[in-house]
């Protein structure tokens, strides 16, 4: 945990994008093209771009978390910690910078997608007090 007194949680900057595309390709190695830096970022920091953060240690990113409101609630994604770092408290830290810019909105419920077969992030988010919940996760990809 010493290593954490160093950790910054602050906004994504426009300087970030080369190291949490790397970040992002290291711990999301099979995410689709649509959810990859390149075309996310664009995205995100058009809108809310104050929902886009990133942990910095001497520097460096070690982690992001990206959320998202639309006024009714909010979601959690791209939630990812440098494995070289993990367990040291980084992606808690992010969660909860992350949980209270969604309740300074107005957030009361926080919503967050996790692929079953992946026990351990389960887990992580479980210690954080999420729990599962009996919904289907339904989706469309739009054409834009």
């Amino acid at each position: 945990m010493d290593r954490l007194i160093n950790v910054v949680v602050r906004c994504y900057r426009p300087d970030d994008l080369r190291a949490v595309k790397t970040l992002w390709e290291e711990v999301f190695p099979n995410d689709p093209a649509w959810n990859r830096a390149e075309a996310a970022i664009p995205r995100k920091t058009a809108f809310q771009p104050e929902l886009l953060l990133v942990a910095e240690d001497a520097g460096q990113v070690v982690g992001t978390a990206m959320a998202g409101y639309d006024g009714h609630r909010g979601w959690l994604y791209a939630v990812a910690v440098k494995p070289t770092r993990q367990r040291e408290g980084i992606g808690a830290m992010l969660v909860v910078e992350a949980e209270q810019s969604l309740k300074n909105l107005g957030c009361g419920k926080i919503n967050l997608q996790v692929r079953s077969t992946n026990q351990g992030v389960i887990g992580f988010y479980r210690r954080l007090g999420y729990e599962v919940e009996d919904r289907v996760s339904m989706g469309k990809r739009a054409t834009l």
